[in-house]
């Protein structure tokens, strides 16, 4: 999830919870604050691509340590907001709030690892897109209604609910995501193929779904409810063209990728095993062969996760360049070796 989200999402939790007369603004702030603050994580990146990766969504996003995060930027936000009551009065609402931002990175398709440092397993629902203008204005509508009804915390708990309800809508159409790719796979004998559904953007109807083996992708953009495909023509907004790849069940185009390559595939096999990409092993859920440069001297791998259609730039491309019999690992948007 987006950081302003968490942070809005922050402060509606927080005006949702009690809190004394005088003090609603303080906790507002400080459920607002502590929401973003396990984001700070970023810091990874100034350390490279890779070490980026590695830490982004760990231990600041632990379960095991959420307690201790709590004490920290509940002590911090309350010599910030003057909180005449220390830390004390605010560490629920930030131990809330910390718990919050891990619940709404657990329901994207990132992976999160809760259990850092002691286990790099990341946790995935993957019923939400990064960013879901719905999901979003659900928080904005709730926060809109605390401010015509200030006196009340009965609109952030409505506008909390209707936000479970939402999430608990999307994981039931991930469901009938599944469901079609397994038909497709038992249609065409692939029945001991994985099958996965990946959210998008623009609609909690919009899915791309995998159907996949040891040596191959297959995979669609459909959207569950649509009858016919959505046009679009220039100047009909930034929605239309994130929206209308995706097309009704009936007319779903399945696409196939290879994981290591069409020509040459032993070559690939050995890219990707070799000890330079271990990292993106790791992270990768749905890899896939990206092509090659300099003669077959590298060789390059996208995950599928984040090729999204209508969007240009495709993040986490890696790839592994042979310097005499040794494998190095480079980022393809840099150029630069990585590893």
């Amino acid at each position: 999830m987006d950081t302003l989200t968490h942070a809005l999402s922050g402060a509606l939790l927080a005006r949702a919870m009690p809190a004394p007369g005088g003090a609603v603004a303080r906790r507002v702030a400080a459920g607002f604050f502590a929401c973003a603050a396990p984001d700070l994580d970023f810091v990874a990146s100034f350390a490279g691509p890779v070490e980026y990766l590695l830490n982004h969504r760990g231990v600041t996003h632990s379960l095991l340590l959420m307690p201790a995060w709590a004490i920290g930027v509940a002590w911090l936000l309350a010599k910030v907001l003057r909180e005449a009551g220390g830390w004390r009065a605010l560490y629920a609402v930030c131990l809330a709030a910390i718990a919050l931002h891990i619940a709404g990175d657990l329901i994207t398709n990132y992976g999160t690892m809760v259990l850092a440092p002691f286990s790099d397993w990341r946790a995935a629902i993957g019923t939400t897109f990064i960013i879901d203008l719905w999901f979003t204005g659900i928080i904005v509508a709730g926060l809109l209604a605390c401010a015509i009804g200030y006196r009340s915390r009965l609109p952030a708990i409505a506008a909390l609910a209707v936000l479970c309800g939402y999430v608990g809508f999307q994981l039931v159409q991930r469901q009938h995501a599944l469901e079609f790719a397994r038909r497709y796979a038992d249609a065409h004998n692939l029945t001991a193929a994985r099958v996965d559904a990946q959210p998008r953007p623009a609609s909690p109807f919009n899915w791309t779904v995998f159907v996949s083996d040891n040596e191959r992708h297959r995979f669609a953009h459909i959207n569950l409810v649509r009858r016919e495909p959505r046009r679009y023509q220039p100047g009909d907004g930034f929605i239309a063209p994130i929206d209308s790849p995706y097309l009704p069940l009936a007319q779903a185009t399945w696409v196939e990728r290879s994981r290591y390559g069409e020509v040459g595939a032993a070559r690939g096999r050995e890219a990707w095993n070799s000890p330079a990409l271990g990292f993106f092993r790791w992270f990768a859920a749905e890899p896939a062969y990206d092509g090659e440069s300099e003669a077959g001297r590298c060789l390059w791998f996208v995950d599928l996760r984040f090729e999204t259609p209508g969007r240009n730039a495709i993040p986490f491309q890696y790839g592994a360049c042979r310097d005499g019999q040794e494998w190095r690992a480079y980022e393809r948007a840099s150029g630069m070796q990585v590893r």
